[in-house]
């Protein structure tokens, strides 16, 4: 018999009864929510997302000057990180200020010529910036089957509340 790891449900949790279906996440969760404010023992539910899609939304062209500046943003912040680290175990006499400012234009400055290079060398494969998200189509509460029926109809309690 196949031992599922503690944070991913067994195939016999998703086999649970489904007490409300919901077409946004933030709605399951309100479900889960008023269950919980009504007492209702909660662990013994699961939100299940089904119908699966990535959806990338795209947020712009992708110019050289762009990669550029995304890069100096990043290389800003390594260069922070790094004299953070340096100011932290230097020994006496050093100028803190100095250091950290040193740290933010390096890396500002070699942030930008890799953003500028990388984006150069791509050949213009990816002219876009975007963002990636997994959504589904629709949400489903389930709950154990000993506790489904009350699950249900404390959610029937909660659309004639919303109505």
């Amino acid at each position: 018999m196949a031992q599922y790891p503690s944070q991913y449900p067994s195939p016999s949790a998703l086999a649970r009864p489904v007490v409300g279906s919901y077409p946004t996440y933030p709605g399951a969760q309100r479900a889960v929510d008023f269950l919980s404010d009504s007492k209702f023992p909660v662990e013994r539910t699961a939100i299940i997302g089904s119908d699966l899609r990535m959806v990338e939304t795209v947020l712009g062209r992708l110019t050289r000057g762009r990669a550029a500046l995304a890069g100096a943003g990043a290389g800003a912040w390594f260069g922070l990180l790094v004299a953070l680290l340096l100011a932290v175990f230097a020994a006496g006499g050093v100028n803190v200020l100095l250091l950290v400012l040193s740290g933010l234009a390096y890396g500002a400055v070699f942030g930008a010529v890799f953003g500028f290079a990388g984006h150069a060398m791509s050949g213009g494969q990816r002219d876009f910036a975007s963002r990636s998200q997994i959504v589904a189509a629709r949400y489903d509460v389930v709950a154990d089957e000993e506790v489904a029926d009350e699950a249900k109809n404390l959610l029937i309690k909660l659309a004639w509340r919303e109505d």
